[in-house]
């Protein structure tokens, strides 16, 4: 569905030495590298949560983690704590350009991790980018990261060759491990000099502009069906309705399954390398209906939310049949992107869109919560 212009958002994300305050304090986001914490750094991330913040760690869609409720004075204690654990770079732009998704499934010191030196490697050296930009790295045993945000994408084809893609691209120039670098470096200068800035992303640059020819040989394997709870060789795949780890509740299940390192996955799902869930809050089975339910934070804990999020979803989520995305404001931070269901908050109350985003034409407009039991 369309027709709707789709709402200006900040063009940052909240970070570790930048966070952004929002209804109840600040919102810290940590980019653990590789998206990986040893069992020792998920523990004490915990305790910081705890000590810092609300004592809930969100798990974002784009698989980093955020403290919220820091208070401003505490802010600085906090940033010397993430630094002592090696979870974030000294420089603070660094920091703000590394969106670097890879997947969790994947061989220790194998290609994806030596093409997230090369990526790291590069960051210093990229033209002015947008800060929202991301980079992906789908180089594991299966294609899982194509849902994911990203702009720059490292993927296969389907005879295992090297691909770089545009996002918004349906084909890709054929790279080595080699060139991957200098590559990246040509693709991001192309952006730069073709004026992409303004559009903010590179999916949204290609609708007005064509990439060179050079940039368009290949296709890439096939995107596999998305990960689920269960589990995989690696360890245990568990997921976090609403992307909400309790801290209290992390701590026990990393100090009960012994995995050696938990892996942050797209889809409010993670990885415990070499363990095993027991008995635990969080889902350890496909098919929980909450894992298709989005909601952001909601009001009152969101300055631009005008409804709550998170109980109405949760009450909504075994009731509707697909995706299901409440949100707090038409920004549509939890999922930017089309649901099944989506419900919009505006002025208090809920728009209603069917198969379409936050800020696509509803079908319905101002449905109170009991409308909502009425309708859906």
């Amino acid at each position: 569905m369309s027709g709707a212009t789709h709402p200006i958002v900040k063009g940052w994300c909240p970070g570790a030495h930048r966070p952004m305050m929002s209804g109840d304090g600040l919102v810290v986001r940590v980019r653990p590298f590789r998206a990986e914490l040893t069992s020792a750094q998920t523990l004490a991330l915990c305790d910081l949560s705890q000590r810092y913040g609300n004592g809930v760690i969100d798990l974002t869609s784009r698989a980093n983690l955020q403290l919220r409720g820091v208070a401003e004075a505490d802010h600085p204690a906090l940033l010397t704590a993430l630094d002592a654990l090696g979870l974030i770079d000294a420089d603070p732009a660094i920091e703000g350009h590394r969106n670097i998704l890879v997947p969790a499934r994947r061989d220790a010191g194998g290609l994806t991790g030596r093409l997230y030196d090369q990526v790291l490697a590069a960051l210093p050296r990229l033209p002015d980018l947008p800060e929202k930009m991301g980079f992906a790295i789908d180089t594991g045993p299966d294609a899982c990261l194509g849902y994911g945000s990203a702009d720059f994408r490292f993927e296969l084809d389907t005879t295992g060759a090297l691909l770089l893609r545009a996002d918004g691209a349906q084909t890709a120039r054929p790279v080595t491990e080699a060139t991957a670098k200098a590559a990246l470096l040509d693709l991001a200068r192309w952006f730069a000099e073709t004026g992409g800035g303004p559009a903010g992303r590179m999916a949204r640059h290609l609708t007005t502009t064509s990439l060179p020819q050079a940039w368009t040989q290949t296709e890439p394997r096939t995107q596999s069906a998305p990960c689920v709870p269960g589990s995989v060789p690696e360890g245990s795949i568990l997921g976090a309705p609403f992307g909400k780890l309790a801290a209290d509740d992390l701590q026990t299940l990393l100090e009960k399954s012994g995995a050696s390192h938990m892996r942050l996955m797209l889809n409010r799902l993670f990885l415990l390398v070499d363990g095993t869930p027991g008995d635990t809050p969080f889902v350890t089975e496909p098919g929980n209906p909450l894992m298709s339910a989005h909601a952001c934070p909601g009001a009152p804990f969101c300055p631009q939310a005008t409804v709550p999020t998170m109980d109405i979803a949760r009450d909504l989520a075994s009731r509707v049949s697909g995706t299901l995305h409440v949100s707090g404001c038409a920004k549509g931070c939890a999922l930017p992107r089309a649901a099944d269901t989506t419900l919009t908050g505006r002025d208090g109350r809920f728009d209603l869109v069917r198969n379409g985003a936050p800020w696509d034409t509803p079908c319905a407009r101002g449905l109170s919560p009991k409308d909502l039991n009425e309708t859906l």
